[in-house]
């Protein structure tokens, strides 16, 4: 009882983007803390700042300065302890973090499947259509399936992107299922089985950061950490170390609980999806030396064409 009077007294400023679709999920991120907690949301501020990436939206993210694009306004305001933590897709989080920041808890894991718009299935694409999508798994996974497709750089938050579709720049485009859940447009599109159509690697987890030296944040955020969404989440960002990926790396990924551990399947591609490389590796979920085996693997099988984008290929 202490230690939730001692809770309700305190006011914790919660960090994030400005888009509609990251203020979805920093008010979900509030919601679910103040249940854990028995307190009134008021106690947690949402503080927003429009970040880059969502300031330049006319290039690929990978010309511009990569994941960082993302979280850099929101870092610097942890920093200076302006914000408690901040809440990110954990998708847009570069693999490797500085010391000083901590994961203090990732949020149970929504519908990892990715949302075709335009047609009823990747087969179903007209023959020769303009596909729209700036993330280079979508773009390599849809070659690879579909190299008469035509792909046209998509960038902008879902709104922009369902109306660029809507205005005929492209024949269809990728959205995530979460992010379409969340904003409250389920019923959008054609989902693709995550079995056939490999989700990017931390699709549909929101990743809660804060400083690593403030134990009472820490302490605030553990109460929503979802132990098996932390587990797939964490074993995907070491497969992704592993590989050395970045934005121009084409890497798809599904983690599943399997038993007391996890299954892995993960793929990578050449950009213009005409090579890639499979493989998949069960292991327990506190081991993520397995993960990155399991990049090394690949990479080994992997001709030049796919290595020449991935950094790990090196080491």
């Amino acid at each position: 009882m202490d230690t939730q009077k001692h809770t309700q007294n305190q006011t914790f400023r919660l960090g994030t983007r400005r888009s509609p679709l990251a203020m979805a999920q920093a008010e979900e991120t509030r919601d679910r803390l103040a249940r854990a907690h028995g307190i009134d949301p008021a106690h947690i501020e949402i503080v927003a700042v429009t970040a880059s990436g969502d300031r330049i939206q006319d290039r690929p993210l990978a010309e511009i300065g990569g994941k960082a694009l993302w979280t850099k306004e929101l870092d610097a305001w942890l920093d200076a302890g302006e914000i408690d933590f901040a809440a990110h897709s954990a998708k847009d989080v570069e693999t490797l973090r500085p010391d000083r920041f901590a994961i203090a808890a990732v949020l149970e894991r929504a519908d990892v499947r990715d949302v075709l718009i335009g047609a009823e299935s990747i087969a179903a694409i007209p023959q020769g259509a303009v596909v729209g999508t700036s993330a280079p798994r979508r773009a390599a996974q849809l070659l690879h399936a579909r190299p008469d497709c035509k792909v046209v750089t998509f960038r902008g938050n879902v709104a922009t992107r369902l109306s660029k579709l809507a205005a005929g720049e492209a024949d269809a485009t990728f959205l995530a299922a979460a992010g379409l859940q969340r904003l409250g447009k389920t019923g959008t599109g054609h989902a693709l089985d995550e079995e056939e159509w490999l989700p990017a690697p931390g699709q549909a987890a929101i990743l809660l950061e804060c400083r690593s030296d403030d134990a009472r944040t820490r302490d605030f955020l553990a109460a929503v950490d979802h132990a098996p969404s932390r587990a797939t989440v964490m074993a995907e960002r070491a497969l992704l170390a592993g590989l050395g990926g970045s934005c121009h790396s084409p890497i798809a990924v599904l983690t599943r609980p399997e038993g007391d551990g996890l299954l892995m399947r993960a793929a990578i591609f050449s950009p213009d999806g005409a090579e890639h490389i499979a493989g998949e590796a069960r292991f327990a979920t506190d081991d993520l030396a397995a993960p990155t085996q399991l990049a090394r693997d690949m990479l080994g099988r992997a001709p030049e064409a796919i290595t020449v984008h991935f950094e790990g290929a090196g080491a």
